[in-house]
Formats: C-alpha cells, structure tokens, sequence
C-alpha cells in the first residue's frame, strides 16, 4: 500500500481531492466514465468540497455510494445529506449522477439487489468501481464493515445489511466489490485512529479493515493517525 502522512486533516482533504481528480481524468479518457464511491465523516466532506474546485469532466463523473445509515431523507445521520451538501451544492455534476443507496424502500434486502443491478450497469459485470474512498474507525471498521457483524463473513453479495450499529442498521458494499475496484483511498485522520493504523497495514484479520486488498490502495493520513507508524 503507498502511504502519504501530511501534517493535518486540511492537507489530507486537499491531497485527497487531488488524487481522486487524477483518477478521474485518467478514467475519462480511458472509459469514457468515472465512478467513484465515496463513505461518510468530517475529513472526507472536506475532501468533497475540495474536489468540487477541480477541474473535472463532471458529466462524466458518477458518485456512489460505500454505505449509508437506514434513516429517512433529510436526516442528519445520513451520508447523503452531507454528501450533497458538499458535493452536489459546489460542483456542476449532474444531479441523477449521484446515486444513493435506496435505504428508504420497504423492503431492504430486494434494495440491496437493485443497488447492486445499479452499480453493474455503471460499472460493468462483475461490477469494477474506479475508486472507493474509505475510512478507518477506531475499533477497525471500514465502509459498515464492523467488528463482530455477519456482514463481514458475505461473500455471495456485494451490496448488504448490518445488524444496528451505534443505534442504526446500515447498507454497505462488501469485501468482493471493495476489492475488484481499481484504486482503494484509505482517508484516515485523528489521533484515536493511529493504534488501527499498524493492523491496517499489517492486514490484520482481527479488524474489519485489515483483509481490504492492498495492492491498489493508498493511505492518506495525517501526523497525529500516523504517529504509531515509520514513514520510510
């Protein structure tokens, strides 16, 4: 995995927003489309509003989904709300180019089904996602893959459910979809993150972000995240 430690959580938002520019441009010219998931938190809105000053073939950019919480639009636990915000309000994307994850239906299970039919035809079959954001918790979780949970054991299904979660139940992409993408962007930032940075790097099993393939990721971090890890 590279690794880029910056000094602070500003710095890895702007870095972060460059390289997903990069990404995108060089997928334009090589598929004719860019498709990005993105998850949730602080740092990586920031990153959102950066990249929304970018020159980007907007038209030719779609942003999915990591994982979303099961709550009614307009919430304020809910990623989109905030994705949005600093996403949608700031940049010329297409608004239908933003696709979220249907986790208002009735029936959440056939929701998972249709996400993951969406993402195959944006994507291709099997679907591969240009690039998928991710973060680090402190317990180790990625995407809504949580420490403890059944959904980190699927294998048959690319998009699932979680059992509730810090009081909700969440949509996420698993293992096998996480892992076709072409280019994984770890995000991490804080100082409760620096223990899971070493297992995450080690590819720890005991934590949901260890077995996240590692031959096309990059970490950005900043110094207080990094501090339990060589930069050599």
């Amino acid at each position: 995995m590279k690794q880029e430690i910056l000094s602070t959580s500003d710095a890895v938002a702007a870095r972060a927003a460059q390289i997903i520019a990069s990404d995108a441009r060089a997928a334009v010219a090589a598929r004719g489309r860019f498709v990005m998931a993105v998850s949730g938190g602080r740092t990586p809105w920031q990153m959102l509003r950066a990249l929304a000053n970018e020159q980007l073939p907007w038209e030719n950019v779609h942003v999915v989904q990591v994982d979303e919480r099961i709550a009614p639009a307009g919430d304020k636990d809910r990623n989109l709300t905030h994705l949005r915000e600093s996403l949608l309000s700031h940049a010329p994307i297409p608004e239908n180019q933003i696709h979220a994850m249907p986790v208002e239906a009735a029936d959440l299970d056939q929701a998972c089904r249709s996400y993951s039919d969406l993402l195959n035809s944006l994507c291709g079959n099997p679907a591969v996602i240009d690039l998928v954001h991710l973060g680090l918790g402190p317990d180790g979780h990625t995407a809504s893959l949580i420490p403890g949970d059944p959904v980190c054991e699927i294998r048959d299904a690319e998009v699932a459910l979680t059992n509730p979660y810090q009081n909700r139940r969440r949509m996420t992409l698993t293992y096998p979809i996480i892992d076709r993408s072409r280019h994984v962007l770890w995000v991490v930032t804080g100082a409760e993150k620096a223990p899971m940075i070493p297992r995450l790097l080690a590819g720890d099993a005991g934590i949901p972000a260890g077995p996240v393939a590692q031959a096309h990721a990059t970490l950005l971090a900043d110094a207080p995240a990094a501090i339990q890890i060589s930069t050599q």
